[in-house]
């Protein structure tokens, strides 16, 4: 790694970092695919074992010798500067050791994402960050073994779902479904059955379901506030239901997903 003392905050090779959302980040043409910015050491250091490949690095001086572990030989620059400084730059405190800007991956084709699969969350136009980070944790910790996200759900490389997850969105499989439409047979043909965790008339209750769980089975979660659309609803083999209790009539998507994931968990 080469060390770089930051003395000019207008530096281009700055820019990754200068109050950039992360739509911006993800816009950037060169390189092609665009950038997303790991945040703290542990995310760094799983977006690394994924094979990710960073372009750049900020941290102040007291984390440099972390870095340097976790770096070993990676050709990369690292740029460093005082705290003050770093906010001044990005907008924030730095106070997770260090940003990583790291090139994009591309995205895996939806039939090697579940090849091998048995359990997977299908994350239907979720747009609060921290819902979509949450979501992929439980996945990770539960057990499950990919994530499907649909055209208009939220990037889970956004800094905030990155940072939510704990980096496990860098660990866990996942690409992008199709529509519906195009989405449906694939699904199938993979032999998935698809449940959709929503109200409705005839729904079946979770614990019934976790009984007798198929084999392989996509267990599908929606946005905030609407729920799942009626082309999910349709598109779905079986509708399931969490009993509630109090006149509360549902949990927050990543709360569910993430009841849904432990009920399934013990009939693997």
């Amino acid at each position: 790694m080469r060390i770089e003392t930051i003395t000019d905050l207008e530096a281009p090779a700055l820019r990754d970092y200068a109050r950039l959302t992360d739509v911006a980040l993800r816009r950037v043409t060169e390189p092609e695919g665009g950038l997303y910015i790991a945040e703290s050491l542990t995310v760094i250091g799983r977006a690394l074992r994924a094979g990710h490949q960073p372009r750049s690095v900020l941290t102040s001086e007291r984390w440099l010798p972390d870095l340097e572990q976790l770096l070993g030989a990676i050709d990369v620059d690292v740029f460093v500067g005082a705290p003050g400084l770093l906010e001044e730059l990005t907008g924030f405190h730095l106070h997770r050791g260090a940003l990583a800007s790291m090139h994009r991956p591309p995205l895996v084709p939806l039939g090697d994402v579940l090849r091998n699969a048995r359990r997977v969350v299908i994350v239907e136009d979720v747009v609060d960050h921290t819902n979509v980070g949450a979501i992929f944790r439980s996945v990770a910790g539960l057990g499950a073994d990919a994530v499907l996200v649909t055209p208009r759900c939220a990037d889970p490389l956004y800094r905030r779902s990155v940072r939510v997850s704990m980096g496990t969105v860098l660990q866990v499989p996942w690409t992008r479904l199709p529509e519906w439409h195009e989405a449906v047979p694939q699904l199938h043909a993979a032999g998935f059955t698809i449940a959709a965790l929503a109200l409705a008339d005839g729904a079946i209750g979770l614990r019934s379901f976790a009984e007798t769980v198929p084999e392989r089975v996509a267990i599908v979660v929606g946005t905030e506030g609407d729920g799942l659309s009626r082309e999910a609803l349709e598109a779905a083999d079986v509708v399931v239901t969490i009993p509630m209790a109090h006149g509360v009539d549902s949990l927050n998507v990543a709360a569910a997903s993430a009841v849904a994931l432990y009920a399934l968990q013990a009939r693997q």
